[in-house]
């Protein structure tokens, strides 16, 4: 099923944040339909830096193709600001959908940008991003690879100035919205009932961020087609990856953390050695069944 399909469903999509093949194997063995490849999970780890606009259209370019080499499920990738100005976004646009992506989140702050949840941001005219907008319409192979729309606008210029371009970044085109950093349930609602019926609206939940966390469940009933999780995955990872090497400092052995981790056979189960290793000797006899 197309990402576009998906999004015609009443329930919500769950997407979990990505940020290399691994993740996106073990959430897709999870269950998920979506992944999000996060622009800040990708500064987090391929980088060790904050996301504040460091992480290259490159960069991102690759890990979208090693990710859609090892998953077939569908996968929202973070498009930042486009790189630039509207001609970066086209570029970015054809990039990433050679890589494999099905839906280009881009934003409406100035480059480089910062993580939505940081304070000090800065936006572009709302004219500029309606630019961009267009220009990556115009610019993607398949009218099945979507744009989605997000505004900075509720920290900077406020909350009734965010749905004012909302409005705008709908009418210009955008298959998908996503008003950034609500700061209560009561700006979630009043999102909700404003756009539901006429675009699928998304919604970011950062643990620590302005955002009240919530579940799919709740959310699904506001209203909101889309829910990321986007470096939920990093913060989960460098808990345990802290204690981890702590443990091995401490104690000089891995027994100690023995049972917080995969043993060689219990991670290569997950990565499917075996079946590739068949895989291999079965084309090497060659590959007729």
């Amino acid at each position: 099923m197309s990402l576009k399909t998906r999004l015609a469903s009443d329930e919500i999509l769950v997407a979990p944040g990505v940020y290399d093949a691994l993740t996106a194997a073990l959430a897709a063995q999870a269950g998920f339909e979506a992944l999000y490849l996060s622009g800040a999970a990708v500064a987090y780890t391929r980088l060790g830096r904050p996301d504040i606009g460091l992480t290259s259209v490159s960069e991102m370019t690759d890990t979208m193709a090693l990710i859609r080499d090892r998953v077939d499920i569908p996968v929202i990738i973070d498009a930042d600001t486009g790189f630039g100005n509207a001609l970066n976004a086209q570029r970015t646009m054809r990039l990433y959908e050679r890589a494999g992506a099905n839906a280009l989140q881009v934003e409406d702050q100035t480059y480089p940008k910062r993580c939505g949840h940081l304070a000090e941001k800065s936006i572009i005219p709302t004219t500029e991003m309606v630019g961009k907008i267009a220009a990556m319409a115009d610019a993607r192979a398949s009218d099945e690879t979507l744009i989605i729309a997000r505004t900075d606008a509720v920290a900077v210029e406020g909350f009734e100035a965010a749905i004012d371009r909302a409005e705008a970044y709908v009418e210009a085109g955008a298959d998908a919205l996503f008003i950034e950093a609500l700061r209560s349930v009561d700006e979630m609602r009043t999102v909700t009932e404003r756009f539901k019926d006429r675009v699928p609206l998304l919604v970011n939940m950062v643990e620590g961020g302005a955002t009240p966390i919530q579940n799919a469940a709740f959310l699904n009933d506001l209203g909101f087609s889309i829910v990321i999780f986007p470096g939920g995955i990093v913060r989960a990872l460098a808990h345990t990856a802290e204690s981890y090497y702590q443990s091995l400092k401490d104690t000089g052995s891995n027994r100690a953390f023995a049972d917080r981790m995969f043993d060689f056979s219990g991670l290569n189960d997950r990565l499917g050695t075996d079946e590739m290793l068949a895989l291999g000797k079965h084309y090497e006899s060659g590959g007729r069944n």
